[in-house]
C-alpha cells in the first residue's frame, strides 16, 4: 500500500480461517528444524522480539508471552492458595516453569515435554523466557510423553497445566485434547487441586474448539470456568479452562488476592494483580452462552482438529 513502509522480507503467515491470515515480519531466523514430532522455527522479530513457532503456529514471543503465561499460571495457583508440586505437560519455552518457580510454597514442578529437540533449543536462544528455571533445583525435565507420566506417576499433584501446542492433526498433541486424556490427570490430582488447560481462541469466528474443550473438561471436572488473556501475537483473545473438584472462586476480593501475591510469591508479574485477576474471570455473555449451547465432547474417537498450519517466505 502506497505510503507504508515495509520493514522485512521475511514474513510468517499463520492461518487463523479460511479467510484470515496473521502475519508477522521476520528479522533472523535463530533456529530450524523438522524434529521427529514437528517443524520448528525460532526466529527474531520486528515488533515482538524472538518467538517460537512449531507447525507454523505462533507458540510465544519475547515481547508479549507474559501476557499468556501469567494468565496460564497464577489463576489456580491463586485458587489453590499454597501450590507445593505442580505439574506441566508440554511447555517447551520453559516461561511456564519460570511463572510456577515463582510461588515461595513450591517445592517441585515437574515439566513433561515430548520434543527434547524444542527445548534444547529454547534453552539456547530464548533465555529471556525460561529464565534459567531448568537449572532451578526444584525442576524436574522430564522429555517423554504426557500420557504415559499420567500412566505411571504415583504422585499426586496440586495444581497440573496442560500447555500443549494446538490440536493440529498432523502435530503431537491433538490426542491431548480428550475426555480420556482429562480422566488421566483428574486421576493425578492431589485432594484441593486444579487442573488448567490452553484452550484456544475465543474471537467468535473461532469460538467453537474452545466451547467444546471447557464442555470436555465440564465432562470430568465437577466444576470448570472459561477466561481468556489478550495476547496480542496471537492475533486473538485466547481462552483457558480451569476445572476442579472443589469451587472455583470467579470473584475473587482483589486486596485478597494481593495479599496472597505479596506473601507468597517472589514478585515480578506485569499482567496479573488483584483488580485483572477479578476482570480476566469475568467471562463474556457470548463465551458463556457458547459454552452452554456446545453439546460435543471431545473424545479419542473424535479429537477435536485445529484449523490451519502456517508459513514462512520471501516477500516476492
Amino acid at each position: 500500500m502506497a505510503g507504508i513502509k515495509v520493514g522485512s522480507d521475511l514474513w510468517i503467515s499463520e492461518y487463523i480461517t479460511p479467510w484470515d491470515i496473521y502475519v508477522h515480519g521476520v528479522t533472523k531466523v535463530l533456529a530450524y528444524k523438522k524434529t521427529a514430532y514437528q517443524e520448528m522455527y525460532i526466529v527474531e522479530t520486528g515488533t515482538y522480539g524472538k518467538g517460537l513457532v512449531l507447525d507454523g503456529k505462533w507458540q510465544s514471543c519475547t515481547g508479549d508471552e507474559f501476557i499468556y503465561h501469567e494468565a496460564l499460571v497464577h489463576p489456580a495457583m491463586i485458587c489453590h492458595g499454597s501450590p507445593r508440586n505442580v505439574l506441566v505437560l508440554g511447555g517447551g519455552e520453559g516461561a511456564t516453569v519460570r511463572e510456577i518457580l515463582r510461588w515461595k510454597t513450591v517445592e517441585q514442578v515437574m515439566m513433561v515435554d515430548i520434543d527434547g529437540e524444542v527445548v534444547e533449543a529454547c534453552r539456547e536462544h530464548l533465555p529471556e523466557m525460561h529464565q534459567n528455571a531448568f537449572d532451578d533445583p526444584r525442576t524436574n525435565l522430564v522429555i517423554g510423553d504426557a500420557l504415559k507420566v499420567l500412566d505411571t506417576t504415583e504422585k499426586k499433584w496440586d495444581i497440573v497445566i496442560s500447555d500443549l501446542s494446538d490440536p493440529i492433526e498432523e502435530g503431537p498433541s491433538f490426542q491431548l485434547f480428550t475426555k480420556e486424556y482429562f480422566e488421566k490427570v483428574q486421576r493425578v490430582l492431589a485432594p484441593g487441586g486444579y487442573f488448567v488447560l490452553q484452550a484456544g481462541p475465543v474471537a467468535p469466528a473461532e469460538l467453537k474448539l474452545h466451547a467444546r474443550l471447557v464442555r470436555t473438561v465440564g465432562a470430568v471436572f465437577p466444576n470448570v470456568h472459561s477466561y481468556a488473556a489478550h495476547t496480542p501475537t496471537y492475533a486473538s483473545p485466547w481462552g483457558f479452562a480451569i476445572g476442579s473438584a472443589e469451587a472455583i472462586a470467579t470473584r475473587p476480593d482483589p486486596e485478597t488476592t494481593d495479599q496472597i501475591l505479596q506473601e507468597k510469591t517472589t514478585g515480578g508479574l506485569r499482567l496479573l494483580d488483584g483488580i485483572a485477576l477479578l476482570g480476566m474471570l469475568q467471562t463474556p455473555a457470548y463465551i458463556r452462552r457458547a459454552i452452554a449451547a456446545e453439546t460435543q465432547v471431545y473424545s479419542l474417537q473424535e479429537p477435536p482438529k485445529f484449523f490451519g498450519k502456517g508459513t514462512l517466505g520471501q516477500e516476492a
